[in-house]
């Protein structure tokens, strides 16, 4: 605290210079330093009043429209060394720092749309527009990183071969930072909970961001080439089908409905009605929301893109996703090495096409050393589990008595199938009727087993599209829809939670959803990937939460409060005051120091006379 006072009291408003370093620094166990941080706020706030530069002014265009950072850097690229551009522009930006050269010249770096830009501002050049020294110096010395501006100047090259802006007016402040912009943020948590601040300081936070934009834009165009259509379909609606998760509910009271209405877990029946009303090629890309835990890979509310596709079976399925993932590499790989060059490298050799394929059956029984067993029977969990454990083979979650067939399963791909997708993309194909209750399904001629049409997709270990030629037959359907009840209320008795208070179990039959299909669906091939997973792929990032702009769920709803706490105002002002107080005496000191000066001096002259 004295150290700080002393540092800023020579000056007529605290050293914010001095004071940013403390504000984003952090104790061992992670609180924040707010009485520093509302101190540099008023601070700033008095240092702005003080300059009459505390405004917030309307964006004028008297001198034309502004031009973007990148357009500016494009257009003026090839202008000489020591030249000036004809053409006077505005240009806004955000001030990453603040360079002076004694009190006439003064160095900006902005930064504008993820590019830079250096502005000059040469006194002696603007002298001649009328503006004054004290006017020049009082901005220089007010301008600070954060502050947002605006340039009015002609594009030139410094002898450094810096592409710069020189001011012909005095730059204008179009929004002062009362807050103080770091230079490093690290800690992990500090820079989820301020999430606008990490996007300012880390460029690679903000990458992965513009990559899932531009990633996302790539994908509605790779549909559209191909005729498809993209619809919006209902998040909120009576029940939640489409997949196998437990729904968030909400409670519309203000509407007719008065009733309890789930959040989807995925558009893919509202599609598929799509594909039976005549569209016969239909996409979207949406939020999806599932009450489940959060890790790595998964968070309760993401995005989902699916597409349904009328008369195509498996391998029209498969073809079309190996066009869209090596395009979307490549796409990737060239944004990466243009616009988003702090995110890893993409290695195309990855993608090459064909990629590996495995049936699901004989795959497993070749990695297990034994033959499953009927896995229709209404005995085959427990068959399986004895095999299992006759052969002394273990899996995550063997040994949980509310293990369900499918998940069983499901353990043993992801312990014996998966681990290939780690050198090469890996389709996994025909999975057991179990594990695909909404898929067309055929009786194995190689196993014997009845299994799905369906594949799924593995890169680098993880899943990231799930596909399957849709069943299209109104009994089958609703019989499949009844047997994944049943298995839900035999995996709730066995853990209790899967249903709410009344009893009732989150999945239903939608028996709207089957007579619909009595209208007619064609033969159709349905396709379901979750962005994040892809965006993840792509960006090297590890975490979902990095591919999403504020973070997970818990992320969301953790953020820092916005109201200041009694003690930190309290404190802040303390310290302004003292601040001030120690200032004001310093300069009452220096006054005196000059008037004993000043009559040294007479006296001397008196002698001298």
């Amino acid at each position: 605290m004295t150290i700080l006072i002393e540092a800023t009291m020579n000056s007529s408003t605290p050293c914010l210079q001095f004071l940013r370093p403390y504000a984003w620094k952090w104790t061992p166990v992670g609180a924040r330093n707010t009485a520093y941080l509302r101190f540099y706020h008023l601070a700033r706030q008095h240092e702005l009043i003080q300059s009459n530069a505390l405004k917030y002014p309307r964006i004028r265009h008297e001198g034309g429209a502004p031009m973007r950072i990148p357009i500016f850097r494009e257009k003026f690229k090839d202008v000489e060394m020591g030249k000036h551009a004809d053409e006077e522009v505005i240009i806004h930006g955000r001030v990453q720092s603040v360079r002076r050269a004694g009190n006439k010249l003064m160095f900006l770096d902005l930064k504008g749309e993820f590019e830079h830009v250096q502005g000059l501002c040469n006194f002696n050049k603007l002298q001649v527009t009328g503006v004054e020294l004290g006017e020049f110096k009082a901005l220089a010395k007010l301008l600070n990183r954060g502050d947002i501006v605006s340039i009015t100047g002609r594009a030139t090259k410094t002898p450094t071969g810096e592409l710069s802006i020189e001011a012909t007016r005095l730059p204008e402040l179009l929004t002062p930072a009362l807050a103080p912009l770091p230079f490093k943020l690290e800690d992990e948590e500090v820079r989820i909970q301020h999430r606008h601040i990490d996007m300012l300081v880390n460029r690679k936070t903000i990458d992965a961001l513009r990559l899932r934009s531009h990633l996302i834009k790539y994908l509605r165009d790779f549909f559209h080439e191909r005729g498809f259509l993209e619809f919006q379909t209902p998040i909120l609606a009576e029940n939640a089908s489409g997949a196998t998760a437990r729904p968030f509910t909400v409670t519309a009271s203000e509407t007719s409905v008065n009733k309890n209405l789930a959040m989807r877990i995925a558009p893919e029946l509202w599609l598929k009605r799509l594909v039976v009303g005549g569209v016969d090629k239909v996409f979207e890309l949406g939020p999806a929301f599932r009450n489940e835990g959060i890790d790595q890979t998964h968070n309760p509310e993401f995005t989902m893109c699916e597409f349904y596709n009328a008369y195509a079976n498996l391998d029209d399925l498969i073809t079309l996703t190996e066009e869209l993932i090596c395009g979307a590499a490549s796409h990737c790989r060239d944004l990466i090495a243009t616009k988003l060059d702090s995110l890893p490298t993409i290695d195309m050799s990855q993608y090459q096409r064909p990629f590996q394929q495995l049936e699901f059956i004989p795959a497993l029984e070749s990695a297990l050393g034994f033959k499953l067993p009927n896995l229709s029977a209404s005995s085959s969990r427990e068959d399986l589990l004895a095999l299992l454990k006759q052969h002394k083979i273990e899996v995550p979650g063997l040994n949980k008595p509310d293990i369900t067939l499918a998940k069983l399963l499901d353990n043993l791909a992801s312990e014996f199938l998966e681990p290939y997708s780690l050198t090469k993309p890996l389709f996994i194909t025909h999975h057991p009727v179990c594990m695909s209750p909404l898929s067309k399904s055929f009786v194995c001629p190689k196993t014997g087993q009845h299994v799905s049409a369906r594949t799924e997709l593995f890169i680098n270990g993880k899943e990231l599209a799930n596909m399957y030629e849709e069943e299209n037959d109104p009994a089958s359907q609703r019989q499949k829809f009844v047997d994944q009840l049943n298995a839900a209320k035999r995996e709730a008795s066995l853990a209790p939670g899967v249903y709410n208070d009344e009893g009732e179990s989150a999945m239903e039959v939608d028996e709207s959803y089957v007579q619909a299909l009595e209208s007619g669906l064609p033969p159709t091939g349905g396709w379901g990937c979750g962005i994040e997973r892809m965006v993840m792929l792509f960006s090297g990032t590890k975490r979902i939460s990095d591919c999403l702009s504020f973070g997970n769920l818990r992320h969301v709803t953790n953020v820092p409060g916005a109201v200041r706490t009694g003690e930190d105002e309290e404190k802040a002002r303390e310290m302004m005051d003292e601040v001030e107080k120690k200032g004001a005496r310093e300069r009452k000191r220096e006054k005196g120091k000059e008037k004993e000066k000043e009559k040294e001096v007479m006296d001397i002259s008196d002698g001298e006379a």
